[in-house]
């Protein structure tokens, strides 16, 4: 296999291989207090897996967006509401 110059890309990686790349954010500060506060509701370990998890929600999301999927909650009282995620 031809290695690319890091960071490779998801193709390059081989099985028992493990590659990361360190990102690094600049957020407001309210931002900051938000990812804090999901991370302890979550009880997530890091600020990175509180992000890990958001982004595998939000691909979910896209993906059945795509698709032509509409997106609705049941509330706790039985209700059932459309919520529009993308406008």
């Amino acid at each position: 296999m031809v290695r690319r110059p890091y960071p490779p890309f998801p193709g390059d990686i081989e099985a028992g291989d493990r590659a990361t790349t360190r990102v690094q954010l600049e957020m407001p500060p309210q931002a900051m207090v938000r990812l804090q506060k999901m991370k302890d509701r979550t009880e997530a370990a890091s600020y990175a897996e509180v992000i890990r998890n958001a982004l595998r929600l939000f691909e979910a999301l896209v993906d059945e967006h795509e698709k032509g999927s509409e997106f609705s909650l049941k509330r706790a009282n039985g209700d059932v509401v459309q919520y529009k995620i993308f406008v």
